[in-house]
Parts: C-alpha cells; structure tokens; sequence
C-alpha cells in the first residue's frame, strides 16, 4: 500500500521503498566514466526530480519509463529545488494503479453531461456530426479518459476532455463580441480539435506515446475519424465539411508546430488561439501545483522554459 505521495515530500525526508510512477530516465556518464541516471517520479499528487549515481547496470535495464519502482534514497534541496536522490531503485508491480495515474479533478459524468448539453445546442449537421462521433458509447469512454497530453498541460485521465470543454466558453465569448463569427462551427471545432488524442497516449502511469501518434499524428486521425462521420450525416454541405476540417487541421497555428496548413479563416484564427490560451494557463497551473515544496519558484517550465511564480 502506498503510503508516502510526492506532494508531501519535504527536504531530508528519508524513502524506504517506496513506490513511484518512474516517469523518464536519461542515462549519462561521470568525467571518469561512471555510469548515473537523471529521473522524473511521479504519482497521482505531483512530480518529482531525482538522481542515483553509479547506477548498477540491472537498475539501467529493468527501470523502465512507465513502470511503478520502489525507491530508497532521500530528498534534498538543490538549487532550491527539492529531488530524490536514489541508493536503490527496484521494480515493483502495484495490486491498483489509482494511487500512481493523476486525473481530473472534476467529476467525469459531470463533464459527459455538460459535453451533452453543449451538442445538443449545435444547429442540425454538426449535432449530428458529433453526437456520431463523440457520443457513441464505445469512443465516448475512451475520449473521457484520455489526457490531452504527456506533459504540458492536461496530463492526467479526463485532461482531454476537461481542456476541449474548457475552449467552450471562449468560443461563446468571441461569437457575442464578433457578430460575423460562426459561433456553432467554432464550438465544433473546440470540441473535435484533439479527437485524434484518443489513440495518441497509452493510458498507462507515464501516458507513453503510441505508434500510432508517432507514425500517423493526432490531427492527420482525427481528420480521417471527422471526414468519415461526415459521410454518414445528411445535409452536411461541402463547404461545411471543408470548413470543419480546415479548422482540425491548422488548429496549431504555425507549420512549426505542426499544422498541415496555417489558419485561413476567422474562425480557425479564433480556434487556434483560444486553443493556445487554454493549455497554456492550465499548463501554468499544472506545472506549479504538480511541484512538491513551498519555494516562491518553481524549476524550469518545459511548457514557457522558465521558472515560474508561484502566487
């Protein structure tokens, strides 16, 4: 039974093997060759640096990213971050995994309802639309449960579905303030932006990218998932359907990063940046709460790469 989380985790604090989510691992070498390990930990309260040195070969080999390990070590203080500091570190196999996957802190049937609610007001195609895509009882557990990411923003169970319905109320906001703003095909594309993330992460402890992400792409799936839908929905116009996946496929703004294609229509303007100012305050939140400790700063951001203040 776990007893010991890393939100609780304060400087000289002693760690008998005690398991943690390992994260990642980056192997490196000493000037004199000798062999140590620079580690993330994680569980369902937060995340946590560490470093063994002169990690034992089995270590290297059997700790792998994504697998719970007992850790024995202590905590410290460096550069007025707190980290783990590992003597030992062996592979264990938990009887439940709830203690070790982070997950949303809103209630998840409560989201599945609000997601209800908000198509049920979509103009006939796009209702349609995504009650066939979203709302087919098979595909609507699966897009419950999926984070939104690995790392940056949303990187928990239920993460996928709280960042598309968190894009909602923004996309109300712009349809009041510019009246030429199809408001019903902005809600739409908040909702199917990140379709294509159900099968991007393996819902296991570290959120392990798939081959399918690496080999295909979220926004190239989940184009193909839309397109495919459109076909079953009567009255979904052409111009409808290329103004939809228009918006899926330059959503990330910049070739950059990752889009296909740069946003070319107010509405995929809208969508991309409403986008980007979602993750990227939850990515701010996220980083600052997932840290152990009470210093005013937390370590870098991967998300801003910097640190951050805490207030």
């Amino acid at each position: 039974m776990k007893t010991v989380f890393v939100e609780e985790l304060r400087s000289d604090a002693d760690l008998f093997d005690q398991p943690f989510v390992l994260l990642d691992v980056t192997q490196r070498k000493t000037k004199d060759g000798r062999t140590y390990i620079l580690f993330g930990l994680g569980d369902n309260s937060g995340k946590i640096g560490g470093v063994y040195w002169n990690v034992p070969d089995e270590v290297v080999t059997d700790c792998l990213p994504g697998k719970v390990v007992l850790v024995t070590g202590d905590v410290r203080l460096y550069n007025k971050r707190l980290q783990v500091v590992a003597v030992d570190m062996q592979p264990f196999e938990p009887g439940s995994m709830a203690d070790f996957i982070p997950a949303s802190r809103r209630n998840q049937e409560e989201m599945i309802a609000e997601l209800r609610q908000i198509i049920a007001e979509l103009r006939r195609p796009l209702h349609q639309l995504l009650t066939s895509v979203l709302l087919e009882p098979a595909f609507l557990r699966r897009f419950a449960d999926a984070p939104a990411a690995k790392m940056m923003h949303h990187a928990y169970v239920g993460g996928l579905l709280e960042h598309s319905l968190a894009m909602v109320p923004f996309c109300r906001l712009a349809a009041e303030r510019y009246a030429t703003i199809d408001r019903d095909i902005l809600i739409a594309g908040a909702l199917l932006h990140d379709v294509g993330k159900v099968h991007a992460y393996d819902l296991g402890a570290a959120f392990l990218i798939t081959d399918e992400e690496r080999l295909v792409g979220h926004i190239t799936r989940g184009v193909v998932m839309v397109e495919k839908a459109i076909d079953g929905v009567t009255d979904f116009t052409p111009e409808l359907r290329q103004h939809l996946v228009h918006l899926l496929v330059s959503h990330h703004g910049t070739l950059e990063w990752g889009s296909p294609i740069l946003p070319r229509t107010l509405e995929a303007v809208l969508l991309h940046q409403i986008d980007l100012l979602e993750s990227r305050v939850q990515g701010f939140i996220d980083h600052v709460s997932a840290e152990p400790g009470d210093t005013a700063w937390t370590s870098r951001s991967p998300m801003f790469g910097c640190e951050l203040k805490r207030g």
